[in-house]
């Protein structure tokens, strides 16, 4: 059979010129466009779209102090990658990774084993790198993540960074920066290229520091929520809800919605912390009244939280089915131990006392958390169908 197999690589020039011009704004098309040959890679620009596009910036020893030395701002590129089941009677564990992406500097040169062979090297916490070939992938995105590079001594004083372009199409190379860093907010503009410390906001420690519509958007200790223009650096407070004693999560959802998780004990005085009771509300963002609006429906989104990533959010109609993650569901990957269960809408305790109105523990399928960094690793356990998943 390999003697019929077509040498793609013999493809004429003129043909490539024409594939290359329909694959421009498919990424990962060009990616296996790519893995062909060494000839087919020089004719494929490596899209820009994964590219870790990078920013270097001013660096401090402690604020306010001032340094000549440079730190980088990486724009990773999230995926969630999916092994395509094989067609079979029987069903087969799902395999998932969900981590960022990055381009192998020496690809264009190495020879692959075999046409076709596009891979991604995975590693995972305990265990030696491993190639994947992503042919066999199906692939979600799931947006971008901001790091900073070169802060490893000031690890235990940051908390996290957001990026925002100055124009509205996001060309351009005018951003500001909004840095989460030892109890408080620093703000950089491009044009200054200093660091500031940015006032009035609340003088406790930022919990969650997110991008939504091109807007800044910051949760506090104290359950306070803030809207920060990037321009004017202007900071509005958000209509609180109801206050509650929680642990609060900011998760938008592409440019669609911003949802608010609070996660909480509904026992206040209970002196014993079970996790197990604990519950959530959720709530999105009504940008016209700069309110939040309780929700019961995701809208057939699973919200991920508290990972090394961030909080993401996947459309629960890219997974398949059977899985044991379905949509409207919320997964904390940040509790105490490595087992834990999605979080549902309505679910029955079995318990009088125990509201129906909220969302809490399903027990339905359980979930084992094998690594949070430098990939999610999940296995979830499916009781219907006796399925694993590793994501």
């Amino acid at each position: 059979m390999s003697s019929m197999m077509p040498d793609w690589s013999q493809l004429p020039v003129e043909l490539l010129s024409l594939i290359s011009k329909n694959l421009e704004d498919y990424g990962f098309d060009v990616v296996h466009a790519r893995s062909v040959c060494r000839s087919w890679r020089s004719l494929f620009p490596f899209p820009s779209c994964l590219l870790r596009q990078s920013f270097s910036l001013p660096l401090f020893t402690d604020f306010p102090l001032e340094s000549k030395d440079l730190c980088t701002l990486k724009k990773v590129p999230l995926f969630l990658f999916r092994l395509r089941a094989p067609d079979a009677d029987v069903a087969l564990p799902s395999q998932y990774f969900l981590g960022g992406i990055g381009r192998d500097e020496s690809e264009d040169h190495m020879e692959l084993p075999s046409p076709l062979q596009c891979s991604v090297k995975v590693k995972i916490r305990g265990s030696d790198p491993t190639l994947i070939n992503i042919l066999d992938y199906q692939i979600i995105p799931l947006g971008y993540l901001y790091r900073m590079i070169g802060w490893e001594e000031r690890r235990r004083y940051y908390r996290g960074v957001a990026f925002l372009p100055l124009n509205k199409e996001g060309e351009g190379r005018e951003f500001v920066v909004l840095l989460n860093y030892n109890k408080v907010l620093l703000v950089l503009k491009s044009a200054e290229m200093r660091w500031k410390r940015l006032t009035n906001v609340p003088d406790y420690q930022c919990m969650e520091l997110v991008t939504f519509r091109g807007k800044f958007y910051a949760a506090f200790l104290t359950g306070k929520i803030v809207v920060i223009d990037p321009h004017s650096l202007e900071v509005t407070p958000l209509m609180p809800s109801q206050p509650l004693r929680s642990i609060d999560y900011l998760i938008p959802s592409g440019n669609d919605d911003l949802f608010l998780v609070e996660h909480f004990n509904p026992i206040p005085d209970d002196d014993v912390l079970d996790f197990s009771r604990f519950t959530c509300r959720v709530s999105r963002l009504d940008e016209e009244t700069g309110t939040w609006v309780v929700v019961s429906d995701l809208g057939n989104r699973v919200l991920f939280i508290g990972g090394h990533f961030g909080n993401v959010c996947c459309s629960a109609k890219e997974l398949p089915d059977g899985c044991g993650v379905s949509g409207n569901s919320i997964l904390f990957t940040n509790e105490p131990g490595n087992v834990t269960f999605a979080y549902k809408y309505g679910v029955h305790t079995g318990r009088a006392e125990d509201d129906l109105n909220t969302w809490r523990s399903s027990t339905q399928n359980r979930v084992t958390i094998l690594s949070t960094s430098p990939v999610l690793a999940l296995c979830v356990e499916c009781q219907a169908e006796n399925l694993a998943l590793d994501i």
